[in-house]
């Protein structure tokens, strides 16, 4: 219980921060506009961490490392806490390793999230247009490739399916990566 209560309350702020961190990454890469509302709040809860960032660390094309590295230093400070918090800093070499599996993690599970959304909203007659559009817009490259061999199956798009089941065998592999990793720090 000592460790499972911080653990999670460490998971829900790094998710949303680290979270928003990637998306502002994901909607720069494909130069989805920030003046919706959730373009809005991702800027509002990430310029803290990235601009400072972003004087040390380049944009590379559409690349927004600065994101990137706020994101993964985020991870980093949830398994170094925790770490802390169980006395276990005997492999502190291993945490970056660790982090970056954590961030592969966040990362997928957000896309999974994303597609969630749009398979529910494609489903909503009334949907808002403009959220339509928006996550439209973030969810079409990842569904994409999965229309080409997926028909319509009743004028219903299994597409986003086959992106989450494609998602949720990655998370399988990450998170049997983060365990490998953990025993490297134990």
């Amino acid at each position: 219980m000592l460790y499972q209560i911080p653990s999670f309350l460490l998971d829900v702020i790094v998710g949303l921060l680290g979270g928003a961190c990637l998306l502002r990454l994901y909607m720069q890469y494909h130069r989805v506009p920030f003046g919706n509302p959730l373009g809005r709040f991702v800027f509002a809860i990430t310029d803290w961490i990235v601009l400072p960032l972003r004087r040390i660390v380049p944009g590379v094309k559409r690349w927004d490392l600065a994101s990137l590295i706020a994101a993964w230093l985020l991870v980093m400070l949830k398994f170094l806490l925790l770490w802390l918090l169980v006395g276990n800093l005997g492999r502190i070499a291993t945490l970056p390793l660790v982090s970056l599996v954590g961030l592969m993690q966040l990362a997928v599970s957000g896309l999974t999230a994303l597609l969630v959304v749009y398979a529910v909203l494609s489903w909503i007659p009334n949907a808002s247009p403009m959220l339509l559009d928006l996550i439209s817009r973030l969810a079409e490259p990842l569904v994409r490739p999965f229309r080409r061999f997926i028909p319509l199956i009743g004028g219903v798009d299994l597409s986003p399916l086959a992106a989450i089941v494609v998602l949720q065998v990655i998370a399988i592999v990450l998170g049997n990566l983060l365990v490998f990793a953990y025993q490297l720090t134990f």
